[in-house]
């Protein structure tokens, strides 16, 4: 699947927003994630994921946040 982007559907919710039915979770088993978090996050916002979970509590903000920065895909088009 190396290089491929995924096509997933999406839920409309009732305030017009779309939720991709297939998302993300950011948590690492342990709080932070540091890089390995980063790099999960980068590659699958290369791979076609819009829908990212992730919560205050994991600790992981910033490496969740700095892969999206540097996806060049727009903050709109990510479901946090």
């Amino acid at each position: 699947m190396s290089g491929q982007q995924i096509d997933v559907p999406s839920f409309t919710l009732n305030t017009g927003a779309k939720l991709p039915s297939v998302g993300l979770g950011c948590w690492m088993g342990y709080p932070g994630g540091g890089d390995d978090c980063e790099n999960m996050a980068k590659t699958a916002i290369k791979l076609g994921y819009r829908h990212i979970d992730t919560a205050a509590g994991y600790g992981n903000e910033e490496h969740v946040g700095k892969a999206i920065r540097e996806s060049g895909v727009p903050r709109s088009e990510i479901f946090l």
